[in-house]
């Protein structure tokens, strides 16, 4: 699975709204752009996405801005890649995207490809899916917001 720059953004805009606004005040589109360095109109089009999935909700007026609907805790990082990219899947026959049911899923699989139901390595798609579906999901916007291992620690523990 490659993340798009889209989805880097989103969840960099995520952390630092809950950081600089939280549930308590609205920030200002510019102020985040700012801060994470990310164009504000690219911006603009992340958060709209953000706003209709219920993740933030807009303040109008001259404090007004941007803040989240609801506490860190309670928003997955999964859920935030879902909305922004799509299918965790890393092949099209293992979509998820659209299925509302297992039969949803097997009929946007079988489109994808013809061997489905013959295919020997559907098998390792599926697992993958899950389990980067089950690590997004465990990772909550607070977790990432408390997160100090820095980019140093990483390079470093990979020596």
């Amino acid at each position: 699975m490659k993340v798009s720059q889209k989805t880097e953004y989103g969840l960099r805009a995520m952390v630092a709204l809950a950081i600089l606004a939280g549930q308590e005040q609205p920030i200002s589109l510019p102020t985040i752009a700012e801060s994470e360095a990310i164009p504000e109109q690219f911006l603009d089009q992340i958060v709209g996405k953000l706003r209709r999935a219920g993740f933030v909700k807009s303040v109008r007026g001259v404090n007004g801005g941007y803040m989240l609907s609801r506490p860190p805790e309670d928003i997955s990082v999964g859920a935030l890649v879902r909305v922004l990219e799509g299918s965790l899947s890393p092949i099209g026959c293992v979509t998820d995207r659209g299925a509302d049911d297992g039969q949803a899923e097997e009929n946007a699989s079988e489109n994808f490809c013809g061997r489905i139901r013959g295919c020997h390595t559907r098998s390792v798609w599926l697992r993958v899916t899950d389990a980067i579906t089950r690590a997004l999901d465990s990772i909550s916007l607070a977790d990432v917001m408390l997160d100090e291992v820095g980019v140093g620690a990483v390079v470093s523990a990979d020596r």
